[in-house]
């Protein structure tokens, strides 16, 4: 027997070439009559969008900007009320209390920011153990206060009992060989100075008054 053969027509190769000749003009057409179309919604809805799209999508940040935003969004916020021990550096926030306890041979330091806080620093003749020395504590205060505009600096305690130069060469450096330098009354002029150049701030914001042993409260 013979195979069974087939009765579908079979197309001509002239007219199979028409035909895919034809299909590929009519893809053609579709495509550019569509693509206008689809670029005007494209631009539509980017025009829809409009800034809350660019807000979703933030742009590229220089170092420092994004160094800058991040110190404003984890810096802690300053207390109402710190209680500043010898050889400390705290600060309050706007209509806080400062607290130096037992101040007998000390000076304390208070800078009164114009933003309304203050920075306390409690500067010990002689440096209590884990606490800062006399001589590191004008760098601390001005690493803490920063460049915040300031209203007026405060130091007050046994002012008879200080010289100037401890701020700059604690009493703790000098050898057994090397005479350490003792005040001769109250140098309020030599203190305000020595003050003044340690935080870099003009002679004038600084006071200096003597008084009693005891806590100092300031607000």
């Amino acid at each position: 027997m013979f195979p069974e053969q087939s009765h579908r027509p079979t197309a001509h190769p002239s007219r199979l070439d028409h035909r895919v000749r034809a299909g590929r003009s009519s893809a053609r057409r579709a495509v550019a009559v569509a693509a206008p179309m689809l670029a005007a919604a494209l631009i539509a809805l980017e025009l829809g969008a409009g800034p809350s799209a660019q807000a979703q999508t933030p742009g590229p940040m220089s170092a420092g900007h994004t160094r800058a935003a991040e110190s404003v969004v984890h810096s802690p916020r300053a207390p109402l009320e710190a209680t500043v021990s010898e050889g400390q550096v705290k600060e309050v926030a706007p209509g806080g209390v400062l607290t130096y306890p037992s101040v007998t041979s000390c000076l304390t330091l208070t800078v009164r920011l114009r933003g309304g806080g203050l920075v306390g620093a409690h500067a010990s003749l002689f440096q209590v153990p884990g606490e800062l020395r006399s001589d590191r504590i004008l760098p601390a205060l001005k690493a803490r206060v920063g460049g915040r505009p300031v209203l007026a600096i405060e130091v007050r305690g046994a002012v008879g009992a200080w010289h100037p130069s401890y701020f700059v060469k604690a009493i703790e450096s000098y050898g057994d060989a090397d005479p350490v330098p003792v005040p001769a009354g109250q140098d309020v002029e030599g203190l305000a100075r020595a003050v003044a150049d340690g935080l870099g701030r003009p002679r004038p914001l600084v006071t200096v008054r003597d008084v009693p042993d005891g806590d100092q409260i300031i607000r």
